[in-house]
């Protein structure tokens, strides 16, 4: 996977304690990153070789080239 061409999605906490977690590529998936957000800070991130989904958890908004999720 080529990472310059990689989308990035947004990821902004409405609460405070939002949790962002990497799970990993494979046969094998895995936690492998977690970050806790507090009411309005934002994370922006990509998917890589070494991760494949993005498990969040709380009160966010998501925004991907696909459009806005609100995660309430």
């Amino acid at each position: 996977m080529d990472n310059a061409k990689t989308d990035f999605f947004v990821i902004k906490a409405l609460e405070d304690g939002v949790n962002v977690i990497g799970l990993t590529r494979g046969s094998d998936t895995r936690f492998h990153h977690a970050e806790k957000l507090d009411k309005d800070e934002v994370m922006i991130a990509q998917f890589t070789e070494h991760t494949s989904a993005v498990k969040i958890r709380g009160k966010a908004i998501i925004q991907t080239s696909h459009g806005q999720l609100d995660n309430k």
